[in-house]
C-alpha cells in the first residue's frame, strides 16, 4: 500500500480485517508525515510518540487474535489541547500546562474501542475564537492556502485531518467551532445533541453551550466516531441518557424522497461572499434533485448577530467562572486580549446576562418547533472561505452554525466543493435532537451526490499562495 493515509476510517479498519495493513505501519505513516508537514502548519502542541506507538503495538496483538474492538480499533486521532489525556499535559491553548490524573470521559471511551491517540492539537486560546492565532502556541495555518486560517477554536484539529496529520481529531463547539474549521479546511465537522456526548475532563468555555465533536475526512468516518463517543456519564450535570433505539453510524437513506428540508429566511440579512451563496444554491438544487422538497422559513424575532452576540456574553461569563483560579493567581497566563474579554463576562450586570440566557433559550426552543414542518435545516457552513491572517477576523463567522448550540440539535458540516480561489467551502445541516443516524443518513446522500473529496490529491503544504 503506497500509503495508508490516504484511507478513510472505514477503508482502514476494513485493511486491518482482511491483514492488508497493520496498525504500525499505518502509525508510522501518519507519523512521518507529522514530521514532514507539522512544522509548517502547527497543529500539534504535544506529540504522543511512545504512548501512541505503545497502543499501536497492542491493537497490533489484537488485531493479529482477530479480537479488534470495534471500526476505530487502531485507528491514529488527535485530540484538541482543552481535552484531558491523563499524564499529558493539558494547555487549553494558554501559557500553563496542567497535567491530569485521568482522561476525559471521551478519551477513555475512544480508548476503549481502541483508538491510538496521537497528541494533542493546537486550538485559539482558551477556545474562544475562531482562527486558532494563538498568542502562545503559535497560528495553525490551513493546509489550503499558508498564510490562512484554519478556522477555530478547533483548527489545528481540523488541518491536522485536513492534511492527514491523523485518520480523525477531536475538537470543542460552544458556537460552532468544530464546524466552521471543518468548513475552511474541506473536511467533515459534527456535534451531537447537547448531552450525548460527555464535556467531563474538556476545560470549559461555556457550560451550557459547549460540545465535544469528531472531525473526519468523510461523513461514514464521522459516523463510527460519534457511536463510539455518545455514553452517559452520571458524574456530568451536562449529560443525557442516549435514547432507547442504537445509532446505525453508517445508515444508508437512500434517497431523500418525502423529506422536508427548511432554509431560514432570517439568514439572509447576514453578509456572505457571492460564491457562499452559489455553492449553498447548487446543493440545495442537489438536494432537490434528490428528491426533497425546499421550504422556506422564518423564524419569528430572530436576529442572526443579536443572538450570536447574547452567545458570546454568556461565554464570557461562564468562562471567567471557570478560569476565575487562572484569573486570581496566574493572570500572566493569559493574553492581554482573553483576558479583558474574561473580565467583561465576570464584570456584566447579572440582568444582561439573564437577558443573554432568555435571548438564546427563546431561540433554541422556537428552533426545535420548526422541526414540526421539516426533517432538516439547510444553510451555508460559514458566511465566507478561510481569509488571511493579515485580514481582521470577520464578526459574523459563527452566524449560520450558532443557532445548533443554541438550540441542542445536532448539526454537521460537509465539504461541497472549492471557490474560484480554490478554497473550500462547507454546507451544514441541522437535525432535530437525537437524530444522529437520520442527519448521518443525509448527510451521507448528499456526500455521494456531491462526489467530492478534498483530500487528494496531494496538497502543496509548504509554499504560500502569493
Amino acid at each position: 500500500m503506497s500509503d495508508p493515509t490516504t484511507l478513510t476510517i472505514v477503508e482502514a479498519a476494513a485493511a486491518f480485517r482482511a491483514g492488508s495493513l497493520s496498525v504500525n505501519a499505518l502509525l508510522d505513516a501518519y507519523l512521518a508525515r507529522i514530521e514532514r508537514h507539522d512544522p509548517t502548519l502547527n497543529c500539534f502542541i504535544t506529540i504522543m510518540k511512545v504512548e501512541a506507538r505503545e497502543a499501536a503495538s497492542e491493537a497490533d496483538r489484537r488485531r493479529a487474535e482477530g479480537a479488534l474492538r470495534s471500526p476505530l480499533d487502531g485507528i491514529p486521532i488527535g485530540l484538541k489541547d482543552n481535552i484531558d489525556v491523563a499524564g499529558t499535559p493539558t494547555t487549553n491553548g494558554m501559557n500553563w500546562r496542567r497535567v491530569p490524573g485521568e482522561d476525559a470521559h471521551v478519551v477513555a471511551r475512544l480508548r476503549q474501542a481502541g483508538a491510538v491517540i496521537v497528541g494533542k492539537l493546537n486550538m485559539h486560546e482558551g477556545a474562544f475564537g475562531a482562527t486558532t492565532d494563538n498568542p502562545h502556541h503559535g497560528r495553525t495555518h490551513n493546509p489550503w492556502r499558508r498564510g490562512y486560517t484554519a478556522g477555530g477554536s478547533s483548527g489545528g484539529s481540523a488541518a491536522a485531518v485536513a492534511a492527514r496529520l491523523c485518520a480523525a481529531a477531536l475538537g470543542t463547539d460552544t458556537m460552532g467551532s468544530v464546524r466552521m474549521p471543518a468548513a475552511y479546511c474541506g473536511i467533515a465537522g459534527l456535534i451531537a445533541t447537547k448531552g450525548l456526548v460527555s464535556t467531563r475532563g474538556v476545560v470549559p468555555l461555556s457550560f451550557s453551550l459547549d460540545r465535544v465533536g469528531p472531525l473526519c475526512r468523510s461523513v461514514s468516518d464521522l459516523g463510527l466516531m460519534i457511536e463510539a463517543m455518545v455514553g452517559f456519564d452520571a458524574a456530568s450535570p451536562e449529560s443525557a441518557r442516549p435514547p432507547d433505539t442504537p445509532m446505525d453510524p453508517l445508515m444508508d437513506c437512500g434517497g431523500l424522497s418525502g423529506w422536508n428540508v427548511g432554509v431560514l429566511a432570517n439568514f439572509e440579512t447576514i453578509e456572505q461572499e457571492s460564491e457562499i451563496r452559489m455553492a449553498f444554491s447548487d446543493v440545495l438544487g442537489i438536494i432537490e434533485e434528490s428528491g426533497a422538497d425546499i421550504r422556506t422559513l422564518d423564524l419569528a424575532g430572530f436576529d442572526p448577530a443579536a443572538t450570536r452576540r447574547a452567545g458570546l456574553l454568556i461565554s464570557e461569563a461562564e468562562a471567567a467562572f471557570a478560569l476565575k483560579s487562572e484569573m486570581s493567581t496566574s493572570p500572566a497566563t493569559i493574553s492581554v486580549e482573553f483576558l479583558k474579554m474574561l473580565e467583561y463576562g465576570r464584570d456584566a450586570p447579572a440582568w444582561r446576562l439573564v437577558k443573554a440566557q432568555r435571548m438564546v433559550a427563546e431561540c433554541g426552543n422556537a428552533f426545535r418547533r420548526l422541526f414540526d414542518e421539516v426533517d432538516l435545516v439547510a444553510t451555508p457552513t460559514t458566511p465566507q472561505t478561510a481569509f488571511s491572517f493579515e485580514r481582521a477576523a470577520p464578526d459574523n463567522q459563527a452566524e449560520f452554525a450558532a443557532i445548533a448550540n443554541f438550540s441542542g440539535c445536532p448539526a454537521l458540516s460537509l465539504p461541497c466543493g472549492l471557490s474560484s480561489d480554490g478554497l473550500p467551502v462547507g454546507v451544514h445541516l441541522i437535525a432535530p435532537p437525537f437524530q444522529e443516524t437520520r442527519l448521518l443518513g443525509a448527510a451521507a446522500r448528499i456526500e455521494r451526490a456531491l462526489g467530492f473529496q478534498l483530500a487528494l490529491p496531494e496538497m502543496d503544504l509548504s509554499v504560500p499562495k502569493i
